[in-house]
């Protein structure tokens, strides 16, 4: 038996996860100013160093806005976050997305794999999409939730790819945890065969060029999971 090798959190991981959890939260209220680096240094106990570098990674993800010379501010993460932010929201509500949240990513999966499925009708060759049968032969055989979550993924991912759009499959891969995480709790909840036959559905449209049947099938299947009867909430 294989096991996953352990590895301890990092003093900036540490210091991201504690102020991070301080503004999730409300303890550090939208607009609140942080102590300088040298007071929140000595406060934590860590290295100044550790403060900036956790303070620039807080700032991409839309946390903290630095504003120079006047000093650093909680920002209101909601209007300015990025997909890892709600990773760390995920984090912070032990592993789990919120209802709202779920909902969201629903919606905008529907938008993105509708687009994925028109650009390759459109633009991917016969070999590029018959490359796609993979996924789906692959999910028939699987029955464990996080590995057909996984596979579902590369399918959709292969999907983006093919049409041609560069930008396309970085915004798939940039969702990938947050995706992940939806399905394994759909496929443990109604079952692996579920992704195989909803992998297999689109396979189909999009192997004989039906774009309507593409679209329609996407946007309802998954409207299942937002409203119907296989709902993925809490």
């Amino acid at each position: 038996m294989l096991f996953k090798k352990l590895s301890a959190p990092s003093l900036k991981e540490l210091f991201v996860a504690e102020l991070e959890g301080m503004i999730l939260s409300g303890k550090l209220e939208i607009g609140a100013k942080l102590p300088p680096e040298r007071e929140l240094a000595e406060s934590m106990q860590v290295s100044r160093a550790v403060v900036n570098s956790g303070l620039d990674e807080m700032e991409k993800k839309g946390f903290l806005v630095v504003k120079p010379r006047i000093g650093t501010f909680v920002a209101d993460y909601r209007k300015y976050g990025t997909a890892d932010t709600l990773v760390s929201i995920m984090q912070y509500n032990g592993g789990m997305l919120r209802d709202k949240e779920v909902r969201s990513i629903l919606e905008v999966r529907i938008m993105f794999m509708n687009l994925a499925a028109t650009l390759a009708i459109d633009n991917a060759d016969d070999a590029s999409i018959a490359g796609l049968e993979q996924y789906v032969t692959a999910l028939k055989a699987c029955e464990d939730p996080e590995e057909a979550a996984s596979l579902i993924f590369d399918f959709s991912h292969e999907l983006s790819f093919i049409g041609g759009n560069s930008l396309l499959p970085l915004f798939f891969a940039s969702f990938k945890d947050l995706v992940t995480n939806l399905w394994v709790r759909f496929a443990s909840k109604y079952g692996a065969a579920t992704l195989a036959e909803s992998s297999e559905q689109i396979f189909i449209h999009v192997r004989d060029r039906d774009k309507d049947a593409a679209i329609r099938y996407i946007t309802d299947s998954t409207n299942e999971s937002i409203d119907g009867c296989r709902q993925i909430y809490t």
